[in-house]
């Protein structure tokens, strides 16, 4: 049989069965190449990130790059963008409400940074210890982080208020002189206490919760190694929980810094600021110029200055971290 009879033969069988009835023709494999594969394989992987990442582009990314470039612009909102240069940027030290608020972030950070990393470790050390009730005191702790913030801070002005707040109360039967009393949020003295405080309070569950999965993350053996040793409970918590807890407390001491920086909410729902320049801090400020005074190209300098702010401050501790670690 010759070769074109045979390959009409092979077509024939496999569009005809041997009874007749047609079956349907068997489908061509085709073969892709190691690149084609590649290229399918990152095709698919990007269509199930594109969703979310044109999300972040339109709605972070785009206004991050606008707001870079509105920091050497003029701009109400309404009339047209005008170039600015450096106008905004020398202004800065003109301007005696940013270097209020750049001192009073660095204020509220120096001092809410350590504070609320020590709790929140104390709390985790406390509350990882076989005591009655120690989930319930977990979630109590944890409670203020999650619930609502115009409700905290409703139910934190009453506690902390002057004339008839709980504290002063206790203050007063201690024996303190009435006229000494604090006057926390309504006084320039002590409102920026009040807030930190109020800091400490709310973001310390959430921090202790991050410490309670480093400490059952640490290994038994090393305590029973030091009970070995004659190590007492503080001597273990020295030279054992901590050290096993170092790149916990370098995870919750970034985080916590770029938090202060950027406080907001609890400074917009107790003091809005005041009194007077007492507790106005940078992205309060930011909120000010932008959507009180209509100031955008001068909002957008001043956020220019705090990202490189954090962004230098962030820097920094990863250095730091990579020269403990070598």
């Amino acid at each position: 049989m010759s070769a074109q009879e045979e390959a009409s033969v092979s077509i024939s069988n496999s569009a005809i069965a041997t009874d007749g009835v047609a079956t349907t023709p068997r489908r061509k494999v085709v073969v892709l190449s190691k690149r084609q594969r590649k290229l399918r394989n990152a095709l698919v992987a990007y269509s199930f990130i594109a969703p979310n990442f044109i999300g972040f582009a339109v709605f972070t990314l785009g206004p991050i790059l606008f707001a870079f470039a509105l920091a050497f612009m003029h701009w109400d909102g309404s009339n047209a963008i005008t170039f600015a240069g450096l106008d905004n940027f020398w202004r800065l030290f003109e301007d005696k409400a940013f270097i209020a608020a750049f001192w009073n972030t660095v204020i509220y950070t120096v001092a809410s940074v350590p504070a609320t990393l020590l709790c929140a470790l104390g709390l985790a050390v406390l509350l990882n210890q076989k005591i009655a009730g120690r989930n319930f005191f977990r979630t109590a702790m944890f409670f203020p982080y999650v619930a609502s913030l115009v409700a905290v801070a409703v139910v934190w002005n009453m506690i902390f208020n002057p004339e008839m707040g709980p504290v002063n109360m206790i203050l007063y039967t201690l024996g303190l002189d009435p006229k000494n009393m604090p006057g926390w949020a309504a006084d320039r003295h002590w409102a920026m206490v009040t807030v930190i405080l109020f800091g400490i309070w709310k973001n310390m569950g959430y921090y202790m919760v991050i410490y309670l999965a480093g400490l059952q993350g640490i290994n038994a053996e090393l305590y029973e190694a030091a009970d070995l040793d004659g190590a007492n409970s503080w001597q273990k918590f020295i030279h054992v929980t901590v050290p096993q807890l170092g790149p916990t407390t370098f995870f919750v001491t970034v985080m916590l810094t770029i938090q202060s920086f950027k406080v907001f909410d609890q400074i917009f729902m107790i003091t809005q600021g005041g009194p007077g320049t007492s507790t106005l801090v940078l992205v309060y400020h930011i909120y000010n110029e932008a959507f009180i005074s209509w100031d955008l190209g001068y909002s957008s300098m001043v956020s220019l200055v705090l990202f490189f702010l954090v962004l230098a401050v962030t820097i920094f501790q990863f250095r730091r971290q990579r020269e403990d670690e070598a």
